[in-house]
């Protein structure tokens, strides 16, 4: 890999990076790759899927179909400055056509040799989640006709998304979910409903992290049922026991009921058997909730308050469900 020779103002001026920051071009060229072909070399086949793209800064890159009879009817000629295949490989796509050096030429590849998308979005998910924006940008600039929905279920797509904003041990949304997505779908009213099992560092201590991640694991199942249920939200985890629902379209009813189904389904939880001298453990859970944005129309306020009563309530001793509101704790 000659990452010397990456100008980073040359990556910058490939439309699916062009509104990065510094240190994420730095991250592209540390992933990228500059490759040398001889005139007459294979860049890419008809049929191979597209898992790179190129930029070519010296020489000429031909573009052709093999009719029948061998005859070959050249489709386009890129030459120092062109970025190749970047539409196929936004797409997930598989080439339509074979691709050869017409003279000698040297290329930026991205994602370099040994990376794919998959592993870069494990690495950086929130740089791979900006150049998927840039490549939807791109894909609907380019064919207006491109629906961004249908674009959005690609496969790829989907994978970059989940490893974006799910949380690995409990399969609940992360937290940037809200700015990045939910944030802009809110609806009138919607309710923040946010939970803190009571207890939990004497249940990790004397059981270990595995009986934490257990537990985590079957409070995350209760609310990902709740949504399902109610039909319109989304189940998160914000910090490592602090969860919540975002429920869109719910009111100030139904989010009270919501509330209280969910501290009883944590207290419901099967108890954790004594074991020798360690004596048995019973669920519970603080529960704060509020409605936005008849609580506080700021929701990044109404976010930050409701969980300060959350931990407020849960130091002075858990075990209850508690609404914030801007006149008052009810």
């Amino acid at each position: 890999m000659i990452q010397a020779k990456i100008d980073s103002m040359v990556i910058k001026k490939i439309e699916l990076f062009s509104s990065l920051p510094e240190n994420e071009i730095d991250f592209v060229i540390s992933r990228s790759e500059v490759i040398s072909l001889k005139t007459g070399k294979t860049l890419f086949l008809s049929g191979q899927k597209a898992a790179q793209f190129y930029l070519l800064i010296k020489g000429a890159i031909r573009v052709f179909n093999t009719r029948d009879d061998g005859s070959e009817v050249e489709m386009a000629r890129f030459t120092s400055g062109d970025t190749i295949g970047d539409f196929d490989f936004a797409r997930g796509a598989e080439y339509d056509a074979d691709a050869e050096a017409a003279e000698d030429s040297e290329l930026i590849v991205f994602p370099g040799v040994g990376f794919t998308m998959d592993s870069l979005a494990k690495e950086e998910p929130g740089i791979i989640r900006n150049i998927l924006f840039n490549s939807i940008l791109m894909m609907t600039g380019r064919i207006k006709s491109v629906n961004k929905l249908v674009v959005e279920q690609m496969p790829w797509v989907q994978d970059i998304h989940r490893q974006a904003y799910e949380d690995s041990g409990t399969g609940l949304y992360k937290q940037t979910l809200i700015n990045d997505e939910i944030i802009k779908v809110l609806k009138d009213p919607s309710a923040l409903i946010m939970l803190k099992p009571d207890r939990f560092k004497i249940l990790v201590d004397s059981r270990g992290h595995s009986a934490g991640d257990e537990a985590m694991i079957r409070i995350a199942l209760i609310m990902k049922n709740i949504v399902r249920h109610f039909g319109n939200g989304w189940a998160l985890r914000f910090k490592s026991n602090e969860v919540g629902l975002i429920l869109n379209g719910c009111d100030e009813a139904k989010a009270e009921k919501i509330a209280e189904e969910l501290a009883q389904a944590v207290a419901s939880m099967e108890q954790v058997p004594a074991r020798g001298e360690i004596p048995a453990f019973d669920f519970s859970a603080t529960v704060a909730w509020t409605v936005w944005p008849q609580d506080e129309p700021d929701w990044d306020k109404l976010f930050q308050e409701n969980y300060t009563l959350l931990l407020d309530t849960w130091r002075a001793g858990g075990d209850n469900i508690i609404r914030y509101n801007k006149a008052g704790n009810i």
